[in-house]
C-alpha cells in the first residue's frame, strides 16, 4: 500500500522547522508508543541534525508495557532519553519537562557563569499528524494553549507558547513524508489513525490489522470477539459481523461496519495494551536492507 501524502501545508511545515530551528535549544520528538518505527518521520534526523533531542512515547497507556521498556532501553543505548507519556491524562509530562531542563543544563550554567540573565529554554515539538501534540502542549502549559482534535492535521499554524517561566515552546503542525514506501508502515499508520480513514479502504486496513494481531496478540483478538483460533481473517470479519449484528439486506455482513468497529476498538485500547513494533524489527529491517544491497552488487 504505497501512500502519496504531501499536501502543501506539510511542505510549509518542513520549511517552518528549518527556518526556526536555530531559535530552539532542544526538540521533543513525539511518537506513538504502539508504532514507534512507523510513527516516526525519517526526515527528522536530517531536519534536527545536531540538535538536542528528547523522545516522548505517547499513548503509552494503550501500548504493551514490556515493549515500551524495550524502546526506552533502545534509545538509552543511543544516548537519547525516551519517556513514555499519556498526553491526555498528563502522565509523566512533568518528567518530560524535567528532562528538558537536564538536557539544557549546559546552557543555563553558561549564562550563570557569564553573569547573564537566564532566558527561558526554547523547545520545539515535532511529530506526525494525530500523534497527540496539541494535547501534550495543553498538559505542559496547564491550559488550552493549542487547538486539539481527533482528526489528523488539526494544528494549522505557527505559534510560540509559554509553558512556564522557564520554558517556551515553538509548536509546529504534524508532518508526514512525501511518500510512504513500505506497505506495512502505511498500514500501521492507518491502523493507529494517523492517516485519515476517508482516503483509505477501511476494510483492507482492518483485514491487515487482524493479520498483525494474529501474529503478535492472538489472544487479544480471540478473547475480545469470542472467536475460535486458527480461522482466516476474512472469516474472522464475518464472524464479528454476525456476532455484532453488522448485517445488511439479505443477511449479508456489512464488512465496512465491521472494519470500523475493529479499528475503533484497537485505537481506544479496548482489545488490550498492544504494541505492533519492537526494536528487534529495526534490526531485522537493517539485515534485510543489507541483504538487498549485497544482492544488487552481485
Amino acid at each position: 500500500m504505497s501512500i502519496n501524502w504531501y499536501p502543501g501545508h506539510m511542505k510549509k511545515t518542513k520549511d517552518l522547522i528549518q527556518a526556526n530551528l536555530k531559535l530552539v535549544d532542544v526538540a521533543i520528538e513525539l511518537m506513538d508508543a504502539r508504532i514507534p518505527i512507523s510513527s516516526r518521520n525519517p526526515q527528522f534526523d536530517a531536519l534536527l541534525n545536531g540538535k538536542k533531542r528528547v523522545v516522548a512515547l505517547n499513548k503509552s497507556d494503550l501500548a504493551d508495557p514490556a515493549k515500551t521498556r524495550l524502546w526506552v532501553e533502545y534509545y538509552a543505548e543511543k544516548g537519547i532519553k525516551a519517556i513514555p507519556i499519556n498526553s491526555l491524562t498528563g502522565q509523566n509530562v512533568n518528567q518530560l519537562l524535567a528532562e528538558i531542563k537536564i538536557e539544557c543544563k549546559d546552557i543555563t550554567d553558561k549564562a550563570i557563569s557569564q553573569g547573564r540573565l537566564i532566558r527561558p529554554i526554547r523547545i520545539m515539538i515535532v511529530g506526525i499528524p494525530n500523534v497527540g501534540k496539541s494535547s501534550l502542549i495543553n498538559k505542559m502549559a496547564g491550559r488550552n494553549a493549542a487547538v486539539t482534535g481527533n482528526k489528523p492535521g488539526v494544528t494549522k499554524g505557527k505559534q510560540w507558547i509559554r509553558i512556564n517561566k522557564e520554558i517556551e515552546l515553538f509548536d509546529t503542525p504534524g508532518i508526514l513524508w512525501p511518500k510512504i514506501e513500505e506497505d506495512m508502515q502505511g498500514i500501521k499508520l492507518a491502523c493507529s489513525g494517523a492517516i485519515k480513514d476517508e482516503i483509505l479502504n477501511v476494510e483492507d486496513i482492518a483485514f491487515h490489522l487482524i493479520n498483525l494481531l494474529i501474529g503478535a496478540y492472538p489472544e487479544a483478538l480471540y478473547d475480545r470477539y469470542k472467536l475460535e483460533e486458527k480461522i482466516e481473517p476474512v472469516v474472522i470479519m464475518e464472524e464479528i459481523g454476525r456476532k455484532r449484528g453488522c448485517l445488511m439486506r439479505g443477511n449479508e455482513v456489512d464488512y465496512e461496519k465491521v472494519a470500523r468497529i475493529l479499528l475503533d476498538e484497537f485505537r481506544k485500547g479496548i482489545m488490550g495494551k498492544i504494541t505492533l513494533e519492537s526494536p528487534l524489527d529495526l534490526a531485522l529491517k537493517s539485515e534485510e536492507e543489507l541483504a538487498d544491497e549485497t544482492s544488487e552488487s552481485l
